[in-house]
């Protein structure tokens, strides 16, 4: 019994680390995304920018660290990051900025599942952060954050190295 429980446990440790993988995937990719995001946005909202940028940079960070504390090596992030549209003017960074924030509470919506205790604390923490940065920038708020994939069909993104995690 005691080897059946130690099993499932390494099991949940290696959903846990796969999903804060896929954070932290999502958080380089937010970070990249930002950068556009503030090189096209009006000073009216550079500031609420900044913070963004600020805040995924801080939960990149962090996860780095999680990733090693679950024993794996951390995912790096990639040169650049195919963006979802073009983003010619401040319009479409308030657009991209909403984006980001949707894919990062999607990641995040795993990462409490995958999760337990203090790490599940931390997604949902993040999640709710996400959530919040997402209604402020698309002026209106979904019933679940980072659960849109279930509601309407995926259409992946690809990244430079052909996955669907990129910006």
């Amino acid at each position: 019994m005691a080897a059946r429980a130690d099993h499932s446990a390494v099991g949940e440790r290696a959903a846990a680390l796969r999903a804060a993988q896929a954070a932290l995937a999502a958080e380089h990719a937010a970070v990249y995304g930002y950068g556009v995001v503030g090189g096209r946005i009006g000073d009216d909202r550079l500031a609420e920018a900044r913070e963004g940028y600020a805040a995924h940079r801080a939960r990149r960070d962090d996860l780095a660290r999680t990733v090693r504390d679950l024993d794996g090596r951390p995912t790096s992030a990639a040169p650049a990051y195919a963006l979802p549209f073009a983003v010619p003017d401040a319009p479409a960074a308030v657009r991209l900025a909403a984006e980001l924030e949707n894919r990062v509470a999607a990641v995040y919506a795993d990462l409490v599942r995958a999760s337990t205790g203090s790490l599940r604390r931390q997604a949902a923490g993040a999640l709710r952060e996400a959530a919040v940065r997402a209604v402020r920038w698309r002026g209106g708020g979904v019933a679940f954050p980072g659960l849109t994939e279930h509601a309407t069909p995926a259409t992946p993104s690809a990244s430079p190295s052909g996955g669907s995690d990129g910006v």
